[in-house]
């Protein structure tokens, strides 16, 4: 066994022996690369001199006696110089053979600096597709002077005219030509025609320039006399990756790519702003045990695309009262940060060391670790060696955190669905995620969800987008100043950027009287109340029982209405109404989503108790089907806030820093938050995993333009009614004054007689009225002996029987 053994290792030697023979040295890549640069130097020589003064015939005879001494060549590089161009021009591609230059010196200089070489594939491809085009077309049009053409241009010429023709060749030519501007110059429709509207642009101001101008001051500017130089750049040394200094680690990114490709995209403006500089290119090491991942920029949309609503002209479209809304605009956010992560690749480095060396001190090796780099947090993913139990890694969460020196860390033992153990751990210098990066990516903008929520971004910096619809309703908890109104604002902007006001409504409660209060302007448009209130933002503790009461209401009402219409949800509810399938005669009416968003939950049951439980309870259990949401926000879910039974209906968790595991378990069911940065990071769950996320940052003044904007628009009447709650009735007479009943009283009275029930509920969805008067007219109509006293759950008796008695009952009352 031990001999078998021995001659496997040796096999297993040979073989890295053999893969270790094919990879070149970094003194062998530089030798190689120096020889490529001064042979494309030579062939430039050689090239050019072939062309000066017909070197190229005067040479013939010494190409043709290579070993004769006593002939003397013209060329500039000598025989040899003479043979080369020969070969390559006069033999081979004529002018196109310039190309081979630029080949050869990009090929020596990518190997002697140690860059990918990836981009130098891609190079070679195109070049010699160049090289082909260029070589046929010298060939076709100058058919008496092979020197520019070469042999091999002249020859394919008269191969493709002998198949297609002069006509077909030069439709051939000229699809090689788009082919190669199209997919390597990169050139569009969208540049030509951007160039036109420049230079159309330039001819105007021209034009404008040649007017006398009048009474114009001498300190006035014209700016369009300014010119924007473009620095010049060649597109193949864009993304060479510059080595700087010795690292052990290699980083895979990207340089992120100018987003303006010509000048005329520019727009001048009298206040110009610094240019910041890009972020360095990534630099280059044989080390392959670390790796450090980030990833690709999302594409930024700077279009808000829910302002593009197309109508169904064959459906009900509940937009059409305000059919002229705008969306607000993405521009009215601030761009806090250049919105690339800034990698710091000695404190990368330095961290990917001292959790080695830490682990080692306990005799755990790893095999592989890779680093993750986020806004806030990097996250080391680290691989063990066979044999080593993952309790023991995650027991020295402590030990690494000291070696580390950083404000906490956390340790991921298993990271679900990988099989890594995760340590993240966070950056000291970390990057804002701006609220206008968030909502312009691409993830949230063409998110196909009820009610999209953009929270910020992940570890792998990715926009974070989720539904409150699916989950159904959401806990946030943390610590005093540690992000949960920010993440509120966060929340209601994301609704406001996707949802019309005819598809969502908020109730919100704010006990800190300052939170919410920015969105009174756009109370017509978006806000929840009650009738006969002033403010729709609640801020007095007792209002709120009623206000919950009165969701409560509306919930009862639209399961009516969907056992009604025969579905199991607001989804199905609307598509059917939207179909023209429900009557609105008949009650039925379009149902926008509710989200109640309470700021400081806690404060409320101190004050409210009880009296708030029980309808928080019910709205929990019930209210997700029928388009009602509940957004709570408190310091700690304790058991004497939010009971269990509340809990178990919030699955999804939002947890911002804590003080305590205990809290961290209380909130999340889990530790992990007592170990967070603050200043908006948070852990979401939904009851599955456990997702690290940098919420975006949302300040007051940008809430203050949105709501600005879109309070400067036509708005509806008034704000949503909510149905007032009304407690037991008593029977009593509150109307008996003929002449200070409703003017719908006649009306009322006629539904009540038609289908003899007595109940506000009908007349609500008949008169389409609000649920206040409502029971005032059946009120009145108790008063008028049309209907019976209150009885419970019952509905209220009829005493008249038909329509013919009723209109007896109001000519005895005129007379």
């Amino acid at each position: 066994m031990a001999k078998k053994k021995e001659t496997v290792d040796k096999k297993n030697d040979k073989q890295e022996g053999n893969k270790r023979s094919f990879k070149m040295s970094k003194q062998q890549r530089f030798v190689l690369g120096c020889l490529l640069v001064l042979f494309s130097i030579a062939l430039l020589v050689a090239f050019i001199s072939f062309y000066v003064n017909g070197q190229w015939q005067n040479d013939q005879s010494v190409v043709s006696q290579l070993g004769d001494r006593t002939e003397v060549a013209e060329n500039w590089l000598g025989k040899f110089g003479a043979y080369l161009a020969d070969l390559i021009i006069y033999k081979g591609f004529g002018l196109a053979s310039f190309i081979f230059v630029r080949l050869f010196f990009l090929t020596g200089m990518f190997l002697a600096l140690e860059l990918s070489t990836q981009k130098l594939k891609n190079t070679w491809f195109w070049d010699i597709f160049a090289i082909i085009i260029v070589s046929v077309l010298f060939g076709f049009f100058a058919t008496s002077a092979p020197e520019l053409g070469g042999t091999i241009g002249y020859e394919l010429n008269l191969f493709l005219q002998d198949y297609i023709g002069k006509t077909g060749t030069l439709l051939t030519l000229l699809f090689g030509l788009i082919v190669y501007l199209i997919f390597k110059i990169k050139l569009s429709p969208e540049k030509i025609q951007s160039y036109f509207d420049s230079t159309k642009k330039d001819f105007k101001s021209e034009l404008e320039t040649l007017k006398p101008a009048v009474n114009q001051p001498e300190s006035a500017y014209n700016l369009e006399e300014f010119a924007i130089e473009e620095p010049e750049s060649d597109p193949e040394l864009d993304n060479i990756h510059i080595k700087t200094v010795d690292t052990q680690f290699e980083l895979n990114k990207e340089a992120l790519k100018p987003t303006i490709s010509h000048s005329s995209e520019i727009e001048l403006n009298p206040v110009l702003k610094p240019i910041t500089p890009k972020q360095e290119l990534p630099l280059v090491s044989p080390d392959e045990a670390f790796v450090i991942e980030k990833a690709e920029e999302e594409d930024i949309i700077e279009e808000n695309l829910a302002s593009r609503l197309v109508a169904d002209f064959g459906l009900f479209d509940p937009t059409l009262d305000l059919s002229n809304y705008k969306f607000p605009t993405i521009d009215l956010l601030k761009e806090y940060s250049t919105g690339g992560i800034t990698i710091n690749q000695e404190e990368l480095e330095e961290n990917k060391n001292r959790i080695v060396d830490t682990l080692r001190n306990y005799k755990i090796e790893i095999a592989q670790i890779k680093a993750t780099v986020g806004p806030s947090v990097t996250l080391y993913e680290i691989v063990p060696e066979a044999g080593i139990r993952i309790s023991k890694i995650k027991s020295l969460e402590d030990d690494i955190a000291l070696s580390l020196s950083a404000l906490g860390i956390r340790i991921i033992a298993p990271i679900p669905g990988k099989g890594t153990i995760g340590i993240e751990v966070p950056n000291k210098n970390p990057t804002m995620v701006s609220m206008k990066s968030v909502i312009g990516a691409a993830k949230f903008q063409e998110a196909e969800m009820e009610l999209p929520i953009a929270l910020g971004k992940t570890i792998s910096n990715e926009t974070f987008v989720v539904d409150l619809a699916k989950m159904p309703h959401l806990l946030m908890a943390g610590a005093t100043g540690q992000g949960k109104s920010v993440g509120l604002n966060a929340v209601l902007t994301s609704l406001l950027y996707k949802k019309h006001p005819a598809e969502v409504k908020f109730v919100l409660v704010d006990p800190k009287k300052v939170e919410l209060t920015l969105f009174n302007k756009i109370e017509r448009h978006y806000l929840a109340k009650l009738p006969d209130t002033e403010d729709a933002i609640i801020t007095d503790n007792a209002k709120v029982v009623n206000t919950l009461n009165s969701l409560c209401v509306e919930m009862d009402n639209r399961y009516s209405l969907l056992k009604d219409a025969m579905v199991r949800n607001i989804k199905e509810y609307n598509e059917k109404f939207k179909s023209r399938k429900l009557n609105p005669e008949a009650g039925h009416r379009f149902l926008p989503y509710i989200v109640l968003v309470v700021d400081e939950f806690a404060d409320l049951i101190m004050t409210a108790g009880k009296e708030v439980e029980v309808p928080i309870a019910r709205l929990a259990q019930l209210a997700r089907a029928i388009g009602i949401h509940l957004i709570i926000a408190t310091q700690r879910p304790s058991v004497n806030v939010i009971t269990g039974l509340i809990k178990a209906n919030f699955p999804a968790r939002i947890a911002f820093r804590v003080t305590s595991k205990i809290d961290s378990r209380t909130i999340l069911d889990t530790q992990g938050a007592d170990q967070l940065i603050g200043r908006g990071d948070l852990l979401y769950t939904n009851g599955n995993d456990v997702i690290r996320v940098q919420c975006a940052f949302i300040d007051t003044p940008e809430v203050e333009k949105i709501t600005d904007f879109i309070g400067a628009q036509k708005a509806y009447a008034t704000a949503y009614l909510l149905p007032e709650f009304v407690g037991e009735e008593t029977g009593i007479n509150l109307d008996i004054d003929i002449s200070e009943r409703d003017t719908l009283f006649r009306e009322a009275a006629e539904i009540i007689v038609n289908a003899q029930q007595g109940s506000a509920s009908l007349l609500q969805r008949k008169l389409k009225l609000g649920y206040n008067r409502a029971g005032r007219l059946i009120d009145q109509l108790e008063a008028a002996g049309i209907v019976g006293p209150f009885e419970g759950s019952k509905a209220r008796s009829v005493n008249i029987l038909d329509l013919n008695a009723l209109d007896q009952f109001f000519n005895n009352e005129q007379n």
